[in-house]
């Protein structure tokens, strides 16, 4: 008789937990899963999301997005993805097409509502209508470093916010809401960084990467060449020879460059030069520092900002 009344219980218990498993999965399936292939968008996402997103983000801040690999582990988020995000414009060209298409889920296809390709509300710079590969890693459809310009910022949280007004209907008052409060701070940050970067109009700057066109184009700045002979080319002794020469007769005396890079020779450069080896980071988390897209326009601005100060 006890034996029975155990197995009775145990029953109950084991139905009570089945029920509870049961219910987990179909409260996570509730949140939108979104995989972003860098970390600056994935950060507005979670920023405008919420609570309602889930995140995956395939590329680090402290890894170079050229180099983004296309993973096995990469294709299994994507394959449970209803959302994927790229910055397009070619930065993931090496990844994107093979890891869409060995993830087996049509959700995530270009053209489909659950890919959302960021550049197609930017304006681009440095087109080019004829291009080969013997001008090193270019991209003929425009430079993809579009997200350094904080107004470029604004147009990938708008294009952010209303993908997922339109995935998840239910959540519109959310996203809206929380895509102004976004913008709000965005404004103020602009504010203040405009202010930071007025004594540095005009500088001339040399950068590791083709990379800071949208943000010199913001903050008025004359980028005059690069370390790198060619894109994705590294340093030759002849090109950091004559970009020594052009350093001097210019009086260029900031160097700019993301912290993934090896800075041997920008440093060297910069020896040679007297200029200041600026070392910022590419992308949100590239620095322990930088959590969010708005941190890691601080960081970037606070350090060019003390070269103005010297």
């Amino acid at each position: 008789m006890v034996s029975r009344t155990v197995t009775s219980g145990s029953k109950r218990a084991i139905l009570l937990l089945v029920l509870a498993a049961a219910m987990l999965p179909a409260t996570a399936s509730a949140r939108l899963r979104v995989v972003t292939t860098t970390q600056d968008p994935g950060s507005i996402v979670k920023a405008i999301g919420g609570d309602r997103v889930a995140v995956t983000t395939l590329c680090k801040g402290f890894q170079d997005p050229h180099f983004l690999d296309a993973k096995p582990s990469y294709m299994l988020e994507l394959n449970e993805a209803d959302l994927l995000v790229v910055i397009g414009l070619g930065l993931e060209i090496g990844s994107v097409p093979t890891l869409t298409t060995g993830a087996r889920n049509d959700k995530v296809l270009p053209g489909k509502a659950g890919f959302l390709d960021l550049s197609t509300g930017i304006t681009p710079l440095e087109v080019l209508p004829i291009a080969d590969r013997s001008q090193g890693d270019i991209h003929p459809n425009g430079n993809p470093h579009y997200w350094s310009d904080p107004e470029n910022g604004r147009i990938m949280a708008r294009e952010i916010g209303a993908r997922l007004d339109q995935l998840d209907p239910d959540g519109k008052a959310t996203y809206d809401a929380n895509l102004a409060a976004w913008e709000k701070q965005l404004d103020a940050k602009e504010a203040l960084w405009a202010a930071q970067m007025a004594p540095l109009k005009g500088a001339k700057i040399v950068t590791y990467h083709e990379s800071w066109p949208y943000f010199a184009r913001r903050y008025d700045l004359e980028i005059v060449d690069q370390v790198e002979p060619k894109p994705g080319i590294p340093p030759t002794p002849a090109h950091t020879l004559d970009l020594i020469r052009l350093m001097q007769d210019q009086k260029v005396k900031i160097i700019l460059m993301e912290s993934f890079y090896d800075a041997k020779v920008a440093q060297l450069i910069a020896d040679k030069t007297g200029a200041r080896l600026l070392v910022v980071p590419g992308s949100v988390h590239g620095d322990p520092g930088v959590p969010d897209y708005f941190a890691l326009i601080d960081e970037i601005v606070a350090e060019l900002s003390k070269t103005a100060k010297s």
